[in-house]
């Protein structure tokens, strides 16, 4: 029943069920991030009504914000989907990240914890045995963890809102990376190398060791590229 007294149509949330805008965009974010919704995938506003019991009103807000997050494109007639990002873009965005993510290394290094430090370092370890063990996908989420890890402990919240932004525009490259050659072995040693030099509170050196290793994964893009252009 409504305030009113009156039904609720069927299959339409009231007020008191309904996901909040922020939340819709929270999911679906999410979603790309966690490979849930594909690059140019179809997000039919119905679908997202149902699945996430909220408003058609709530669903189409969250959707315009996160077009304007790059993240969402909305074609007329057609609806929204996921957007895809270029090789050239995911080349962009990490280099913006670099910038950004060498800033979180600087302020985590001067605001971490004792605690804090215990659990960069046992993302460390678990970096170590994932990569020894050959087990591509634990490096790929431990490696998106060891980079949240440093940004909470940064506690910049501008910074920490820009970087939830590119991330997840570039997520599909993630994954792709890990499976070039060698690339765990270089990866986990430059994740080590940030993780020391924030738990050494050196703020320039792990600046500068965060934006290094940004720039070798950018690098690492542009290997790709070049093995693609070989098919």
């Amino acid at each position: 029943m409504t305030a009113g007294g009156e039904t609720a149509p069927s299959g339409t949330p009231t007020d008191s069920a309904s996901t909040t805008v922020a939340e819709v965009v929270i999911a679906v974010r999410d979603g790309i991030m966690q490979g849930r919704y594909a690059p140019g995938q179809r997000l039919p506003e119905v679908d997202l009504v149902s699945l996430h019991r909220a408003s058609r009103g709530a669903v189409r807000t969250a959707l315009a914000q996160l077009e304007n997050e790059g993240i969402v494109e909305r074609e007329h007639n057609r609806g929204a989907r996921v957007r895809p990002i270029s090789l050239d873009e995911a080349v962009e965005i990490t280099e913006a990240r670099a910038v950004l993510e060498g800033l979180c290394a600087a302020k985590a290094a001067v605001r971490a914890t004792s605690g804090d430090r215990d659990r960069l370092r046992e993302l460390g370890a678990e970096l170590t045995v994932a990569v020894e063990s050959g087990d591509i996908m634990t490096y790929s989420k431990v490696n998106q963890l060891v980079h949240h890890a440093v940004r909470d402990i940064a506690a910049h919240t501008t910074a920490g809102t820009l970087l939830d932004r590119l991330r997840t525009q570039s997520v599909r490259y993630h994954y792709t990376v890990a499976l070039l050659p060698g690339r765990p072995s270089v990866g986990l040693r430059e994740h080590l190398d940030v993780i020391e030099t924030v738990c050494a509170g050196d703020a320039d050196l792990a600046e500068q060791t965060m934006h290094a290793h940004l720039l070798s994964v950018v690098s690492a893009l542009r290997q790709l590229d070049a093995s693609l252009h070989q098919w």
